[in-house]
Order: structure tokens, then C-alpha cells, then sequence
């Protein structure tokens, strides 16, 4: 079949791709019963992808079908009974108080629903900063002082880049943990608290992670990106430690991508600042198109500190919608591989003879996984995903290509930095 033949038979197949119900269902607890996802309609018949908690805590997903006529509660609380229950929970800690830090660009109304969210969230000792990068507009400020007042601190960050703002928020917290999330998702009501409590627990942590679930699956564009994996890292807390380098990664630390994603992350404050906090010709915004999160986990562990993931920490994520979204994130997400690869090394030559050795021996790795998941159908690494739809060609296609131009990409996007840092500085010679 020829590459023309074969890019018209993935667009059709991909036009077929039916809406997917989102709901969570809670089997136990003063919260039991069905209810839909943030934004989501009642549950009725037909496809439904469901979160499953014990008590409030997140348990599993599952993908299941409601038969017309039937009860949605009766139909998935009977095949949610083969789900594992969470770990039990560990002897109350109280969480230290934290930063949320949250970097928009003129998207003023999905801001609003993710500070609504954060507001919500029964922390008791937290602020909030949103991060206006580059901003074209007074939307984001007039919003902020407008709804929110003194609940949420403004800042204005006028360099383009999600690292550049990242880290002007980094600056301005204030507590001993900054959180990060963005601007297009809905907070569980426990997140924070769940994401910032392990720092409590253990000295030696410098960064947790969190679960990242679909708040919608409404286009083709939605159910495919969740149909192979999403953002989810799976539902088993993990801890990563340098001191002791996990036999399955042997490519750790720098197969990042595997710890978590930048829309729920927290470090300890201190840790970061102390390692240069993100590089800021990463991310989206730059040329280097993606990078900074994995860049900062990175960073953090080669400094010697553990990172932690939790899949009680929860948000949902509306992900993006067309096509054309997909292909820019598949590019993005390659570019940003290769990126962050390239900003680690520049920055720390020290870990390129470590990142050399451990190469062979994780590209055979990382060859016989996929090896595996093509034979067998196998998951992705959210470990919940049902594979439904296959991925495109095309899209495999784009993230190869973005992986050839992240090195490319970095160091334009060092340059461009350079450049207008150097212009304020002209103008005052004059």
C-alpha cells in the first residue's frame, strides 16, 4: 500500500472513532455511587470509560459498554469488582504548605475552571500563582483581579516559553513545595494534599508526580491519544531512587518521560532552585517544542534526590481535539525527547559518559518492549489503556521526525535567548 493509500485509510479510521463517555464510580465510602466526569453529561448507555475509587481513592479504570435499558451503576459497579483496591492508607501526615504554580497564555476561560478546581482543594496551608506568559492581551490579569482578587497572585512573565514561566513562578513561591499543573485541567479536591504529603514522609524526596486522566473523550482526537495510554503513569505508587537504579529502566535516569508529565508535578522548593530550576529553551513555546518537565526530573534525580509517583494525586486533563492537535503534539512530544536529552548534556557534560554506557543495553530494552506490545497487544505505560484504535502511521511518523529536530531545536531556542537577553542590554549601552 502506498504512503498516500495509507494516510487516506488512517483518516478514515479515524473519522469512525466514536465520543467516549468519561465517568467515575466510587464503590465504598460516604461518596459511593456513579457520577459523571467534570464537564461530562449523565452516564446513559453505550461506551463508557470509568475511574474507579475505593472511599475516594483512585482504585483503576476501566473501558466497559452499558446495554441499552440496562442500569449504568449495576452494569460497571459488577465489572469493577475484579479491580484491585488501592494500597491501604499510610497514618496521617499533614501536608507542608505549598505553591501552585499555574503558566497560561490567552486562555482565559479554561484558566478560570482550573482555578475554580485549586480553590476547591482541601490543603490547608497553600496560594496560588498564575504565571501570563507573553501575554497579547490583559485577559488573563483582568480575570484574575477580577474573580479571584487576593485568592490567587498574578505575575507576569513577557519571555515566551512554559520553562521560562515556569520558572518565574518557581521565584515567586513563597512555601516549601511548589506544585505545578496547567491551565486546561479540573483538580481533584484531594490533589494537592495527596501530591505534597509524601515530602512529609521522606527528607530525601525532591519531586513527586501524579495521575493525569481524560476530563473528556468527545472527538476521535481525544479517544485515540487515551486509547494508547494518555498521560497516566498506572495506579501503583513507585518510588525512583538513584542510589538504587531500578532494574526495568536501563536507560534510568534519563528515561523521564516514564516518572510523570509537567500538568502534575511538585518539588521541593529548595531543591529545585538549588539544581538552576527548568532550562528555559525547553518547553512549549520554544523552539525546542516540549522538554522542560522531564528536563527538571532529571535534574533532580542526578542531584541525588528520589521522585515519587502517586496515583492519588489526581487531575483530569482536557486533551486536545482535531487532528491537526495530534500531529502537533506528535512532533512536539518527539522534538521535546530529544530536546531535554540535549539540554541534560549541555548543561551536565559529567552525566554523558553514564548516558553512553547505559544506551545499548536500554535501546535493546526499549526494541524487545515493543516487540512484546505489537505481538501481544500489550498496554501502554498508563497501564490502562484498551488499545481499541490503532496509532497512525503518520503520527510515528511526526514524533521520529520531531526526535531528529529537538537537538536542532534546543540549541535555536538557546540562541533566541541569548539574542533578547542581549537586547535589553544594548539598548542601555546607548
Amino acid at each position: 500500500m502506498s504512503r498516500e493509500a495509507r494516510a487516506r485509510q488512517e483518516i478514515r479510521r479515524f473519522r469512525e472513532i466514536r465520543p467516549v463517555q468519561v465517568a467515575e464510580l466510587d464503590l465504598d465510602g460516604p461518596a459511593a455511587g456513579l457520577r459523571p466526569g467534570p464537564g461530562s453529561p449523565p452516564v446513559t448507555s453505550g461506551e463508557v470509560f470509568v475511574l474507579v475509587r475505593s472511599d475516594g481513592r483512585p482504585a483503576g479504570t476501566l473501558l466497559a459498554r452499558v446495554p441499552e435499558g440496562a442500569d449504568p451503576q449495576e452494569v460497571l459497579a459488577g465489572l469493577a469488582q475484579d479491580l484491585p483496591a488501592p494500597r491501604p492508607r499510610a497514618a496521617p501526615t499533614a501536608p507542608p504548605p505549598a505553591s501552585v504554580v499555574v503558566a497560561s497564555r490567552e486562555r482565559a476561560s479554561r484558566l478560570g475552571r482550573a482555578l475554580d478546581s485549586l480553590l476547591a482543594q482541601d490543603h490547608p496551608d497553600f496560594e496560588i500563582v498564575v504565571v501570563d506568559n507573553a501575554p497579547v492581551t490583559g485577559d488573563t490579569r483582568e480575570l484574575v483581579e477580577r474573580k479571584y482578587g487576593e485568592r490567587v497572585r498574578y505575575v507576569c512573565e513577557p519571555v515566551p516559553g512554559l520553562a521560562v514561566a515556569h520558572n518565574r513562578g518557581l521565584a515567586a513561591a513563597r512555601h516549601e513545595v511548589v506544585a505545578f499543573t496547567d491551565d486546561d485541567v479540573v483538580a481533584d479536591p484531594r490533589w494537592l494534599t495527596e501530591l505534597t504529603t509524601p515530602f512529609a514522609a521522606d527528607p530525601g524526596l525532591g519531586c513527586v508526580t501524579g495521575l493525569i486522566l481524560p476530563a473528556r473523550l468527545r472527538t476521535p482526537a481525544q479517544v485515540l491519544l487515551e486509547s494508547h495510554g494518555g498521560f497516566a503513569k498506572g495506579f501503583t505508587p513507585r518510588t525512583y531512587d538513584p542510589a538504587r537504579p531500578p532494574a526495568d529502566e536501563p536507560l534510568f535516569p534519563f528515561t523521564a518521560g516514564r516518572f510523570g508529565s509537567g500538568a502534575n508535578m511538585a518539588f521541593r522548593t529548595a531543591v529545585l532552585r538549588a539544581v538552576g530550576g527548568f532550562d528555559p529553551a525547553t518547553g512549549a513555546g520554544t523552539r525546542a517544542r516540549g522538554g522542560d518537565d522531564l528536563y527538571g526530573f532529571v535534574r533532580v534525580l542526578a542531584a541525588g534526590h528520589r521522585l515519587h509517583y502517586t496515583p492519588q494525586a489526581l487531575v483530569w486533563h482536557h486533551h486536545r481535539e482535531t487532528w491537526r492537535d495530534l500531529e502537533t503534539q506528535a512532533y512536539g512530544y518527539g522534538a521535546g525527547l530529544t530536546a531535554y536529552l540535549t539540554a541534560i548534556l549541555v548543561n551536565r557534560p559529567a552525566l554523558l559518559p553514564a548516558f553512553l554506557a547505559r544506551l545499548p543495553r536500554g535501546l535493546a530494552h526499549a526494541r524487545a518492549l515493543t516487540a512484546v506490545r505489537e505481538a501481544a497487544g500489550g498496554s501502554a505505560p498508563g497501564g490502562h489503556d484498551q488499545r481499541t484504535h490503532p496509532w497512525p502511521h503518520r503520527l510515528s511518523r511526526l514524533q521520529r521526525r520531531g526526535m531528529l529536530y529537538g537537538p536542532v531545536g534546543y540549541l535555536r531556542a538557546r540562541h533566541a535567548l541569548r539574542t533578547t537577553a542581549a537586547k535589553p542590554a544594548s539598548v542601555e549601552a546607548r
